[in-house]
């Protein structure tokens, strides 16, 4: 529901309600209570309803076109609606059973506050006020009602969360925590890989017996030719004249004329290849010919020109070892192979807790590395996510981590260095808001659990299904 609620966003009518919460829940499909027939019914959360008409009602406040609707019918966009309207009507359950309220001169003092309603003086006037409800199609009620209920949400949040100040010493712990430095050592497991011209002929033939089926390629018969704007309308430019032509062989080959007919009629070179086989995988006419094969005859667009080709046969066999690039991308296969098993290998100790510092100058011996990261954002040396895993470890542990090379090191975390934040330094308020907003963050999921305990949430798919074939 996250990603449903935060797309919803986009309306106007979502737009604050989403900024302020976002509450998870299972649709667990047509359950029980809809057995009976009550196809008026589109939703129910506990004991409270929600009828078919609550929820058009709902979905033209949204905003959303019919076209758009029926444009994206497929992809979702009514389940999305129907996934907010459950949360806005669960926000208005937890208002209720709270007991939460706003008194009618409070609304108006906060309308009368509006910068939006108030002239250069600053003084509220009732013109500005009726000029933007009928500018936003709407009318006093209705805004009196979304701007109350807006504010009980908020209300809701505040009473949640209390507010979630942090005391001094947690705003300490928070920087302690987001700026400790952690000194490491490392190894770079690169020179321990067999290189890729050390794999015997021997190796080689066994990889290639072990896993032959897998190292079948296609060799591929073809013809082709290029087309370019000077081949078809005699001037080197892409012009309405030169699509046209294209079109025209477009429509050729839907009607399965053949290749040499098309060909003769435009009177272009036409190149053979046979037996072809793309091994190394470069830019080239014939590779992505190679790459489209499955379709047998197609026009392709490339660069400057375009590619007319005709597949004319398929042998999908073993390479020879003769032939050198082959051999070349078996040798980079067991390379593969033979780092992902050293690494295996050493991450398997690691998890069995047999590899020890021992295991760790024994590997290393004069090749031991130290680095002191920042803080768990230092990316410097290693991929984020590689940083983070670090950081997650305690003193005197072992992991495998990375680069953005995607060189493997094992590395071994030997101590955090914290420091404290004065209160009168510049950047603790910053900091102090920045815990506030974590607190308040860690408060608020474990206020969506509590109300996927407290609430039940059933779809009724039938009446669903019927609004949707509505607008298709």
């Amino acid at each position: 529901m996250i990603g449903n609620l935060r797309r919803f966003a986009s309306t106007k009518f979502a737009g604050i309600l989403i900024g302020i919460i976002i509450i998870p829940f299972l649709f667990v499909g047509m359950g029980s209570v809809f057995n009976g027939g009550n196809t008026n019914n589109i939703a129910r959360i506990n004991e409270k309803n929600i009828s078919t008409q609550d929820f058009m009602n709902f979905l033209n406040q949204s905003g959303l076109s019919q076209q758009i609707i029926k444009e994206n019918i497929d992809k979702n966009i009514l389940e999305e609606v129907l996934s907010s309207l459950v949360s806005t009507t669960l926000l208005n359950l937890e208002i209720k059973d709270l007991n939460l309220s706003i008194p009618q001169d409070i609304l108006i003092e906060m309308i009368k506050k509006n910068k939006s309603f108030q002239d250069k003086s600053g003084v509220f006037q009732r013109t500005l006020y009726e000029k933007f409800l009928l500018t936003n199609n709407t009318t006093a009620p209705m805004f009196e009602m979304k701007l109350k209920n807006n504010e009980l949400q908020k209300q809701l949040f505040t009473y949640i969360s209390g507010g979630a100040k942090s005391p001094k010493f947690l705003v300490n712990q928070y920087y302690k925590e987001r700026n400790r430095k952690l000194d490491i050592d490392f190894i770079n497991l690169e020179k321990f890989y067999k290189k890729t011209e050390e794999f015997t002929n021997e190796e080689i033939q066994v990889f290639v017996d072990e896993n032959s089926e897998k190292l079948k390629q296609d060799y591929i018969n073809f013809t082709y030719a290029v087309i370019r704007p000077i081949d078809l309308i005699g001037v080197n430019e892409f012009n309405e004249a030169f699509f046209r032509k294209i079109d025209e062989i477009e429509n050729k080959i839907s009607k399965n004329i053949d290749f040499i007919t098309i060909v003769n009629e435009l009177d272009v070179k036409v190149i053979i290849k046979k037996d072809y086989i793309n091994i190394e995988n470069k830019e080239t006419i014939e590779n992505k010919i190679y790459n489209s094969r499955k379709n047998k005859i197609e026009i392709l667009e490339d660069k400057d020109s375009f590619i007319f080709y005709q597949i004319n046969s398929i042998n999908t066999k073993l390479p020879s070892l003769d032939v050198g690039k082959f051999q070349t991308q078996v040798r980079n296969l067991l390379f593969q192979k033979e780092k992902y098993e050293f690494n295996r290998n050493i991450l398997e100790q690691i998890n069995k807790k047999e590899f020890n510092q021992n295991s760790f100058n024994k590997l290393g011996n004069s090749e031991i590395k130290k680095i002191r990261l920042d803080s768990n954002k230092d990316i410097k040396k290693f991929e984020s996510n590689s940083v983070k895993i670090l950081y997650s470890l305690p003193v005197n542990s072992f992991t495998l981590i990375t680069d953005d090379k995607n060189s493997v090191f094992v590395a071994k975390t030997i101590n955090y260095e914290y420091q404290n934040i004065s209160q009168n330094s510049d950047e603790f308020n910053g900091i102090s808001n920045e815990a506030s907003a974590h607190n308040r963050n860690s408060i608020l999921k474990s206020y969506d659990y509590l109300l996927n305990d407290k609430y039940k949430v059933v779809v009724n798919e039938k009446t669903l299904n019927r609004v949707k074939n509505y607008f298709k």
